[in-house]
């Protein structure tokens, strides 16, 4: 008899790929393509598509995961771990393939999915649990441990629309894990909370898994991966392409990242938003090194950033996030709150930050870049954008090169000591 609660057979799944304003065609525009081309309306609509027009999401996905393992699922993104993930929560019908569930299973694939808005906190945990699957009296029971998990206890009769995103995450999470699933699917959520609930979250996943049940967990926090998975499932264009522990799930994600960003950013696919302008040059201009953007620890860095589109942009913001070579974010910078609105733009643009001061060890980084139109929508979205390296000084005038090795960390501070109660005469000192 197999221990199996989760089985994937030749999973795949794929979509139509619209062409550029297929959402806005008119019925005129309609009558006139069944005109110009039969056969190609005629197989849209009996949903025979060429592969011209087909995207697979997933292609030939196996795997078969036991009780009581808890699962990372990894992958840059468009590798199709959210497609896979709704496949799994019954959201999504595959294209071709078999999943077999044994036991209740409990999602949270997004923010607040299932919550009524408009409805107090309260309402929301009896409204949510049931489309979990749990009974009144289940909810009833596990209530006040739920409120208690999720911290909300002061706005529980306030309607949700009113919460913010971590207010909402936390219920949202809080039910979903007292459902007591056999099977906990959870979806990037530790991105939203703050550290002390990311804290009490990984805790909670660690304890269903301890109970020996299931967890599978999409994130690109690799460190939460590392700490928290007994294993890692890679997918990389829809495919698997490692299944292991998790520590070398996570050496082949940032070998496929590594190998991606030799790319040029003009062809880099792994990126969100419209496209209307996409980033196209990142440079550290201040760099120590012509071949390489090389900076020392504790200097400024002064960054350029090219983006090329058309069209005006009125109110256009500009983010950039330093994160460590798996992904863990140390800091961002973004153009709203340091400095306001930025002039509006029409046509490629480039814009120029210093960032003073940077107290990072030595060691290699990545940017990540957006730009959004405050006034409408993301444009450009682009993780891994760039690397960039700091090197060794003497930061401190001790003549001692601090490296940030030995200690594992990321950040120097520029800092006195003091001591009070000093001895008057240390006196000779003798051995043995």
């Amino acid at each position: 008899m197999t221990d199996s609660v989760i089985r994937v057979e030749g999973l795949s799944k794929d979509y139509h790929r619209a062409g550029p304003g297929a959402a806005y065609a008119t019925l005129r525009d309609a009558v006139l393509d069944v005109a110009r081309s039969p056969l190609k309306q005629f197989r849209k609509l009996s949903g025979r598509i060429s592969e011209a027009e087909r995207f697979w999401a997933l292609r030939d996905v196996s795997f078969d995961i036991r009780r009581g393992d808890v699962v990372g699922v990894i992958g840059r993104n468009g590798a199709g771990k959210s497609t896979l993930l709704k496949v799994l929560s019954r959201i999504v019908e595959p294209t071709s393939g078999r999943v077999t569930l044994n036991g209740r299973v409990a999602s949270l694939l997004e923010v607040g999915t299932g919550f009524h808005h408009e409805l107090t906190g309260r309402e929301n945990i009896y409204l949510n649990g049931a489309i979990l699957g749990m009974t009144r009296q289940e909810i009833r029971r596990k209530f006040d441990e739920i409120v208690a998990f999720s911290e909300v206890e002061a706005f529980l009769d306030t309607p949700v629309k009113k919460y913010s995103s971590g207010m909402t995450v936390r219920l949202a999470f809080s039910v979903a894990a007292h459902l007591e699933p056999e099977i906990l699917i959870v979806d990037e959520v530790l991105a939203v909370g703050d550290q002390a609930f990311q804290r009490k979250c990984i805790g909670k996943m660690s304890g269903v898994a301890k109970s020996g049940r299931t967890v599978l967990f999409v994130s690109h926090n690799m460190a939460a991966i590392e700490n928290l998975c007994t294993r890692g499932i890679v997918l990389h264009h829809g495919r698997v392409v490692e299944d292991s522990t998790a520590k070398s799930a996570i050496a082949k994600y940032c070998e496929l990242a590594s190998h991606e960003q030799h790319l040029p950013l003009a062809e880099r696919t792994d990126r969100q938003g419209s496209g209307q302008y996409r980033l196209v040059d990142v440079a550290l201009v201040n760099s120590q090194s012509p071949s390489a953007a090389v900076v020392e620890m504790g200097g400024d860095w002064v960054l350029n950033l090219e983006f090329a589109g058309q069209g005006r942009i009125s109110q256009p913001h500009v983010g950039v996030v330093i994160t460590t070579m798996t992904g863990e974010r140390i800091a961002r910078v973004m153009s709203g709150e340091t400095h306001g609105d930025l002039p509006p733009i029409d046509g490629n643009a480039s814009f120029q930050l210093r960032i003073r001061d940077v107290n990072l060890v030595p060691g290699l980084y990545q940017l990540v870049v957006g730009f959004r139109d405050q006034a409408t929508e993301q444009l450009d979205y682009i993780e891994r954008a760039a690397t960039i390296e700091v090197s060794a000084r003497d930061a401190f005038g001790q003549g001692r090169v601090s490296d940030g090795v030995q200690s594992k960390t990321v950040c120097f501070f520029d800092c006195e000591w003091s001591v009070e109660g000093l001895l008057q005469s240390a006196g000779p000192v003798s051995v043995g």
